[in-house]
């Protein structure tokens, strides 16, 4: 074994203890003036939309210091609320189009994707590690349909709880006979239905890679999401 001279690890460990500050920095500074003005340039006059954003500002600082579940019960309640469902091909007129949560609060609308995809990003600038959320598809029984969900898991062999634009419970996986999962992904990579195992990593999933590009673009200081 190649033997590493101690100044060395204790330099290689700050670099990394540096770059997992910088990186916990840029999470932390969503500047919302800068992303209001960012969606005015793009969108014109937001009109009520101006408002949800800055409600959507408002819940994350009061609620950075909630324990998990409150912070699960209060993202899954504002975006339930603040969007109704709407079709990609009625919203975007495409097929599939994965919105940003800004796109999504300007619409005021989104497809469960959407949902999915703005609690996600949510709870991570919460505080959230990756680790506890996946973004999962599943094929939703009763509509005989592919549908997309938020889950949470408290450890990693935890039951997941299951945040659904569907209904407004968050439930556990084992009382959502409902759903059948199919896969699931985060920023850490993707994951085969009921499985730890990470597959693959996200950098394959382009539909996640292009929503992270336009989410800097909207002025969202984040990672690998």
């Amino acid at each position: 074994m190649h033997k590493v001279p101690g100044r060395q690890v204790r330099g290689q460990l700050w670099i990394g203890a540096s770059l997992l500050l910088a990186y916990a920095a840029a999470v932390a500074n969503w500047d919302f003036a800068l992303i209001l003005k960012n969606a005015e340039s793009r969108y014109g006059n937001l009109g009520v939309a101006e408002q949800r954003i800055k409600s959507w500002d408002s819940l994350i600082n009061a609620s950075t210091d909630l324990p998990d579940t409150e912070k699960l019960k209060v993202v899954n309640g504002f975006f339930n609320k603040q969007l109704r469902f709407s079709d990609d091909q009625r919203n975007w007129r495409q097929a599939d189009y994965w919105a940003t949560p800004v796109e999504s609060l300007v619409k005021g609308a989104g497809d469960c994707e959407d949902y999915s995809i703005a609690k996600y990003f949510t709870l991570r600038r919460l505080g959230m590690p990756a680790e506890k959320l996946r973004i999962t598809y599943v094929k939703a029984l009763r509509q005989n349909q592919a549908h997309m969900v938020l889950t949470y898991y408290a450890t990693p062999t935890s039951e997941p709880l299951v945040l659904d634009n569907l209904i407004g419970q968050i439930r556990p996986a084992s009382q959502r006979k409902d759903l059948l999962p199919v896969y699931a992904f985060n920023a850490e990579g993707l994951y085969v239905a009921g499985s730890n195992t990470r597959k693959s990593d996200t950098k394959k999933l382009s539909r996640w890679q292009d929503l992270l590009k336009k989410m800097r673009a909207e002025g969202f200081a984040i990672g690998e999401g």
